[in-house]
């Protein structure tokens, strides 16, 4: 869809997806930006993004999305992937407790690397993964605990999600990408005066309480 207006204001947001190994990270990208989910598990070595181009409103905006290791050993590379981070996905398996205990030291670690301005406001989100295992009977972290968990920590957005069912992945990015708006750091002015630029996709608007 092209946007009749000469100036068009596109907004590139680096967003950062930790958790441990084994939560679906690549998964849900790959999901959202390709809408592609694969059975076989190839571990995330070191860091890679993926990018993704929606409309909020009245602006363009590139989601760089940042696929980080989640074994410890390639936790050092960190922090030039870290910096310069305008929203960060904070990933869990609902099915494995060590995953969400996990959530504490992720976030401590991205601030910690990161450093933003104002580590008390910086916009997190929590994603619990793997809501469709064995129809919801494996599940050990109830919806109720993860919220908690997300209230004590300052009101972060949580959503439970499914790549392999497709559950939720537009709703929860959606959400990302508008606090990771309002939190931005880079703003690219485009003429697009006499050029045809295509949105690649319209989100819906709606459906995050962000």
């Amino acid at each position: 869809m092209d946007v009749p207006v000469n100036f068009k204001r596109r907004n590139l947001l680096k967003v950062i997806v930790l958790g441990d190994s084994g939560v679906g990270k690549t998964s849900l990208m790959n999901r959202y930006v390709y809408n592609k989910f694969s059975q076989q598990y190839k571990a995330t070595i070191g860091a890679d993004f993926v990018t993704k181009e929606l409309q909020l409103d009245d602006k363009l905006v590139t989601l760089q999305i940042w696929d980080t290791a989640g074994q410890e050993r390639f936790q050092s590379l960190g922090s030039a992937f870290y910096r310069g981070a305008d929203c960060c996905v904070l990933v869990y398996d609902v099915n494995v407790h060590k995953t969400f205990e996990s959530l504490h030291n992720w976030r401590d670690e991205f601030l910690k690397q990161a450093n933003p301005d104002d580590s008390e406001t910086f916009p997190f989100i929590v994603l619990g993964n793997k809501v469709d295992v064995d129809g919801g009977s494996s599940r050990v972290v109830s919806k109720k605990k993860a919220m908690e968990w997300c209230a004590s920590k300052g009101n972060i957005p949580y959503f439970e999600t499914s790549a392999k069912e497709d559950y939720n992945i537009d709703e929860a990015f959606f959400c990302v990408a508008k606090i990771a708006l309002a939190n931005e750091h880079q703003d690219i002015y485009y003429n697009a005066h006499g050029i045809s630029e295509t949105v690649s996709e319209v989100e819906p608007r709606g459906g995050c309480a962000c």
